[in-house]
C-alpha cells in the first residue's frame, strides 16, 4: 500500500532535509506532500530548491507555495528587496544563489512558477501553506492568503470546546476530511513535534528557528525529524537573528 508524507518548512536547511529523507523508507508508489517556505533561513536555500527539483525526478511530489518562495520568485524575476525584507532571512538566500548560472536560476523560476497554492487529494485533505479565509480554488489566490493564520488560530481555540459540544465545529474546517499546514512553528507554542487542533495538523516545527524539520505520514501519524538544525549549522542564526 502506497504513503503519502508531508513536510514542513525546510527554510534553507538542506541537511535538516536530508536527515529526514534519509529515514523514510519509499516506495515506488509513495507521495511526498511539501507545504512550502523552502527558503530564507538557513545558507542553503538555493542548495535546496535544486535537491528538491531532483527528488521529483524519482518520486511523486506536491510541491505547495509558501510566503518566502512568493518572495523568492519574485525576487529571481527582477524585484529589488526593500530593507524589511532583507532582515527576515532573505540575505542568505541571495548569497545562496550567487554561484548558478543564469541558466540555473531559470530552471528555479520555472520550479518556483508550477508550485501549487493548495492541493486537495482524492479524500478530501487539503495541504496549504498557512491557511485560508475563503475557501481555496473559489476565488483567484492572493499573496494574502500565504500568510493566513486565521485558520489556525480557529482550530486551536475551538479544539477543546468541541469535543463537549460538537455543534459549533466550525463549518470552515468542516468542508475538508482533515487540513495540512505549516507557517506558523509549533516552537511558539513550546511544542517541538507536529500539532493537532481539530482536524488541522501543523507541521512546521520550528526548522527556521532552532526546532527541527519533520515529516509526517498523513493515513499512520508517524513522525519523523531531522536534528535540532541549529546544530546542523552552528555557525549560522537561520531566522534567529
Amino acid at each position: 500500500m502506497s504513503a503519502t508524507y508531508v513536510i514542513g518548512d525546510i527554510h534553507g536547511g538542506l541537511r535538516a532535509l536530508q536527515q529526514v529523507m534519509a529515514q523514510l523508507v519509499l516506495e515506488e508508489n509513495d507521495q511526498l506532500i511539501f507545504l512550502g517556505d523552502y527558503v530564507n533561513g538557513w545558507s542553503d536555500s538555493a542548495a535546496v530548491i535544486t535537491y528538491l527539483m531532483t527528488l521529483a525526478l524519482e518520486h511523486s511530489c506536491i510541491f505547495i507555495k509558501g510566503n518566502h518562495d512568493e518572495w523568492c520568485e519574485s525576487w529571481l524575476k527582477g524585484t529589488i528587496p526593500d530593507y524589511k525584507s532583507l532582515k527576515n532571512g532573505h540575505l542568505a538566500t541571495i548569497a545562496s544563489y550567487h554561484p548558478l548560472s543564469a541558466t540555473e536560476k531559470a530552471t528555479h523560476i520555472t520550479f518556483f512558477s508550477n508550485m501549487k497554492d493548495f492541493y486537495v487529494d482524492d479524500k478530501n485533505r487539503l495541504f496549504i501553506h498557512s491557511g485560508f479565509s475563503v475557501t481555496p480554488g473559489t476565488i483567484p489566490f492572493s499573496s494574502a492568503m500565504y500568510k493566513d493564520r486565521s485558520l489556525w488560530e480557529m482550530a486551536l481555540t475551538m479544539d477543546e470546546r468541541v469535543i463537549s459540544h460538537p455543534e459549533l465545529y466550525p463549518k470552515k474546517l468542516l468542508q475538508f476530511h482533515e487540513i495540512y499546514i505549516g507557517h506558523t512553528p509549533t516552537l511558539i507554542y513550546e511544542e517541538s513535534m507536529p500539532m493537532k487542533a481539530c482536524n488541522v495538523y501543523n507541521v512546521d516545527t520550528g526548522a527556521a528557528y532552532k526546532g527541527k524539520l519533520s515529516a509526517m505520514n498523513i493515513d499512520t501519524k508517524q513522525v519523523w525529524q531531522s536534528d535540532w538544525v541549529q546544530s546542523l549549522y552552528p555557525d549560522e542564526k537561520g531566522r534567529n537573528a
